[in-house]
Formats: C-alpha cells, structure tokens, sequence
C-alpha cells in the first residue's frame, strides 16, 4: 500500500493541480521550513458561505512538501474556514498516507500550517496549529 500512496505523492509532485497564484484571494500567507530550505505560499478564496472555492499554491522544497501542498488545496477546496481550523496532524498523515521521519514530518505538515496560519489571519504560523 505504501507503494501506491509514494506514486501519488510523485504525481502530485510532478503534475500539480494547484501550482500558482490566484489574482483574487481572501486569504493568503507563507512560510518556509528553514531545516531544508523548503518554501510555499498559499492562496485562497472563499465564497459568500465561507467555502474554499478555489486554492493555489507556489513555491519550491522538497517532494514532500510540494505534494502535500497540493494534496492539501485539493482536500479543502469545498472545505467551510471552521473545517479547516480544525484539521489537524492526523488528517495530512491520513492525506499522505505513509509514515515519515520527524524530518519529513516538517516537511509533510508545512502547508497545513499555512492554510490554518491563513484562516486565521495570523501575522507569523506555529507549529501549534498542526498538533
């Protein structure tokens, strides 16, 4: 099983469908992981109910963090904000489906700690938001 969830990493790694910039955005923020060098900013516009209608995200690291940027923004578009706040550690291990080094596990959880550093219109993202 592990095999199938590394190939999807390397497809959401070489064929993103979220790479990019939104013109219009309500929320937006970036982070990087100085451990290795990893970056990503993270656009996102909602609707009138409080929904990501649509996501992108830009950047440059690692295989692991670009995939789970992009598994990520997939995952959440549709997603209320208060969904989002409440998505947690477990729910992108879920997403990525294999375990990883404490290393990679920075790597793996750097976008979920700018989508929730996004929605919550923080100045700087800690990584408490990913517990």
């Amino acid at each position: 099983m592990d095999d199938l969830y590394r190939e999807l990493i390397i497809d959401h790694y070489k064929n993103p469908l979220h790479r990019g910039e939104l013109a219009e955005h309500d929320f937006s923020f970036e982070d990087e992981n100085p451990l290795c060098g990893d970056f990503i900013h993270i656009d996102l516009k909602v609707d009138e109910d409080d929904k990501v209608v649509a996501a992108a995200f830009n950047g440059q690291g690692c295989a692991i963090s670009q995939a789970s940027s992009d598994l990520l923004l997939d995952f959440i578009i549709g997603k209320s904000v208060e969904e989002i706040k409440a998505l947690n550690k477990k729910d992108m291990m879920d997403l990525l489906g294999i375990e990883l080094s404490a290393v990679r596990l920075k790597c793996a959880l750097l976008p979920l700690k700018i989508v929730k550093a996004a929605v919550y219109r923080l100045q700087q993202a800690s990584d408490d938001l990913v517990t």
